[in-house]
């Protein structure tokens, strides 16, 4: 059978099912098979995607294959909102979008001019723009931006302001300072990211026994974890994994 047969049949199976499961008149299944793509591509546009549209589960499917298929689209929709108004919330949701991309240069331009006036201590951006200054690898402004921020709002509580800070002062060879900051996070931190951070560094300074008795006490907790957490942490446990295979046996 070739492939374009199996594809075509494939795609019926799993229209039909549609058409059940959805209680459609049953006739749809009838000319999905006479018409084999054609009859498939009307079926999606007329009923598969207005679906689609109804179902949060569907919307959330949706948005995730067009991130996949273009990635940079809501970039262009709120670089086009900011063209049309520039306010403050649409240069910071284009700020936001350009951090979450890994476009730290643009970011860090845009957290730069939100901090202006009413706003020059707003704890928001001046977290938003220490991530761009240490995804440019510019630790040391990221870490004097974040003790502003701490003398600016000393009320400000951010899980992940203390864990960019732990990594500035560790990227700056503050090694004992960065291992402190790290052992709160170990316990503090809502993921694994904090706890693999710990024991790596204390196997980069030679606390061996403590960084596997660390990395162990990590997978143990983890396992003991709902399925969907570990596959939400899966990088930082896969990383423990990895750097305890590395450290070897005690």
């Amino acid at each position: 059978m070739s492939f374009v047969f199996l594809l075509s049949l494939a795609l019926q199976v799993a229209c039909a099912v549609h058409v059940i499961r959805s209680g459609r008149p049953l006739y749809w299944i009838v000319l999905i098979l006479i018409g084999s793509y054609l009859a498939i591509l009307v079926y999606v546009l007329i009923a598969v995607i207005p679906d689609l549209g109804h179902n949060p589960h569907g919307r959330s499917a949706a948005r995730t294959a067009m991130k996949v298929i273009d990635p940079q689209r809501r970039r262009r929709e709120l670089q086009r909102q900011l063209e049309l108004s520039n306010t403050i919330d649409n240069r910071r949701r284009l700020a936001e979008e350009c951090l979450q991309q890994g476009d730290y240069v643009n970011a860090q331009e845009l957290y730069q001019g939100l901090l202006t006036g009413m706003y020059a201590t707003d704890p928001h951006f001046m977290e938003g723009l220490a991530h761009a200054q240490a995804g440019n690898e510019h630790y040391a402004d990221a870490r004097q931006t974040l003790d502003a921020l701490t003398q600016a709002n000393p009320n400000y509580k951010s899980n992940e302001v203390q864990l960019l800070h732990a990594h500035c002062l560790e990227e700056l060879g503050d090694t004992e300072a960065a291992l402190d900051e790290y052992r709160v996070l170990a316990d503090s931190y809502p993921g694994e990211e904090g706890r693999f951070r710990y024991g790596r560094l204390l196997a980069r300074s030679q606390h061996l026994a403590e960084a596997r008795s660390v990395l162990q006490s990590q997978l143990r907790r983890a396992e003991l974890m709902p399925r969907y957490y570990r596959r939400k942490e899966q990088e930082w446990l896969k990383a423990a994994k990895l750097e305890l295979s590395r450290l070897g046996e005690s």
